[in-house]
């Protein structure tokens, strides 16, 4: 209640701040003063509808956001005692969750970028980045004082002019000062709000290293160890937002992480609701 109401309640149709209480079929509710509307605790956030207690709910949170390298479903069920199809839900709401938190936070200052895939070659199926299961996503760091303060890794649907005009106008703040490594597609960031500076890499290995890329080349590397550790398959071409919000929503706040389960509940109570064939949808990829 202090976290979705920390001033009192609010009432989400008017925002009259009066309203009376009572119980029904134990849930507690609220009647607004003055629109006689009616709400309860989880009404209109992602816990709308459950069935769970929320101690399952907060030991969930806990877990997610407190795992180096995230947490399956699987492994949820068996903390949560609870079926796998019920824990997949959970983590899948929270991450939906970390999606919307992150989407409109807008990296600043000085930021790196890379064109990268997620997901793996079908045997049998086409190789390398036409793979119909790899998934493109731009990965961008924001350096502070040498250090990588915020990253971000959002799905796209192809490395296009389009899709990438679109994906700078929500991900990069104005002013940003962007390097990237010379993909053709990252040109449509020169003069458009932001300074960008194109730096030609070497192949192989050694364009890894060289000290403009060597902390997005390590986050990089830090993602798809953790994603292919903890998950033995997932519908990338469906879920890949989720899974990449997981990842970055917690290294954004590695900083503090007594205080993440607490931050990812109010994310989750200012959430919309999400039911299941929403969840099932997966997300659309700017384009």
């Amino acid at each position: 209640m202090a976290l979705r109401w920390p001033k009192g309640f609010v009432c989400p149709h008017c925002c009259h701040v009066k309203a009376s209480r009572f119980r029904r079929d134990g849930l507690r509710i609220w009647q607004c003063s003055s629109c006689r509307k009616q709400t309860s605790l989880y009404a209109g956030t992602m816990f709308q509808h459950t069935r769970l207690p929320l101690t399952q709910w907060f030991l969930a949170i806990y877990l997610v956001s407190q795992s180096m390298t995230g947490i399956s479903a699987l492994a949820l069920s068996r903390h949560l005692g609870i079926t796998w199809r019920a824990a997949w839900r959970i983590k899948h709401k929270i991450m939906e969750a970390m999606y919307w938190r992150d989407r409109h936070m807008p990296l600043q200052g000085t930021v790196y970028l890379d064109d990268a895939y997620l997901g793996f070659e079908v045997t049998g199926g086409k190789a390398g980045r036409g793979s119909p299961n790899k998934v493109p996503f731009v990965a961008a760091v924001a350096l502070r004082e040498g250090h990588p303060a915020r990253v971000r890794f959002d799905p796209v649907e192809a490395f296009s002019f389009a899709a990438l005009r679109d994906w700078h106008r929500r991900a990069l703040a104005p002013g940003a000062v962007v390097t990237s490594d010379g993909l053709l597609g990252f040109e449509v960031l020169d003069g458009d709000g932001v300074e960008h500076h194109a730096v030609l890499a070497p192949r192989g290995k050694a364009g890894t290293e060289i000290e403009p890329f060597r902390w997005l080349n390590t986050v990089l590397g830090n993602l798809k160890t953790a994603l292919t550790g903890t998950y033995h398959a997932f519908d990338f071409g469906k879920y890949a937002h989720n899974y990449l919000a997981d990842v970055h929503y917690r290294f954004n706040r590695r900083s503090d992480l007594a205080a993440l389960p607490i931050r990812l509940t109010v994310a989750l109570l200012h959430a919309s609701p999400c039911p299941d064939w929403k969840l099932q949808l997966g997300a659309e990829v700017w384009t």
